[in-house]
């Protein structure tokens, strides 16, 4: 009884957390006329501090039409659907974030490290510079927390209705 008692009480703990990390990302151009990815990489500048970037340069601006579509996937015996399948018009959504309460969740972990900060058009390259763990690891502790796993978020993006580039982006959270 005495045991039952000690690991329940250590299960609600306020001093433990989870700690979430990136490992790996991958960026993949479909269509080479329209946009293409100057550089998408994880640097691990030590043990505690690993942060993820990417620059897509736009070939043909400005863009006035883009579709996102984002879906999370979870590992079990291979990555399985999970909790979010989202398509949403990516000019609505950034004139009016809170619009669509999941979006603005995934939109947190970089928005302040981008570029896409405005409403269509976008006549630039998209850079996401920096997106560091601390960050990542506040989204998924304490915004909205996310069960032990690991993790794939794989996004589309569509401009004109046409799937143009798709950004893989895999993490754990212990």
């Amino acid at each position: 009884m005495d045991q039952i008692f000690h690991i329940r009480t250590n299960l609600m703990n306020p001093y433990i957390s989870c700690k979430f990390e990136f490992t790996n990302v991958k960026c993949n151009s479909l269509d080479e006329k329209f946009a293409g990815f100057e550089y998408c990489f994880l640097k691990s500048v030590n043990r505690s501090y690993k942060y993820l970037s990417l620059r897509a340069n736009l070939f043909k601006t400005p863009v006035t039409k883009v579709k996102i579509n984002v879906s999370l996937y979870k590992r079990f015996n291979g990555y399985r659907p999970f909790m979010y399948n989202i398509t949403i018009d990516g000019c609505n959504f950034l004139k009016n974030p809170k619009s669509n309460a999941a979006m603005n969740y995934l939109f947190g972990f970089f928005k302040n490290n981008s570029n896409v900060n405005h409403p269509c058009p976008f006549d630039h390259d998209i850079i996401v510079d920096k997106v560091d763990t601390n960050l990542a690891n506040y989204q998924v502790t304490k915004v909205l927390p996310v069960p032990e796993g690991d993790y794939l978020v794989e996004t589309h993006w569509m401009a004109y209705d046409i799937d143009r580039a798709i950004v893989k982006i895999y993490c754990s959270v212990s």
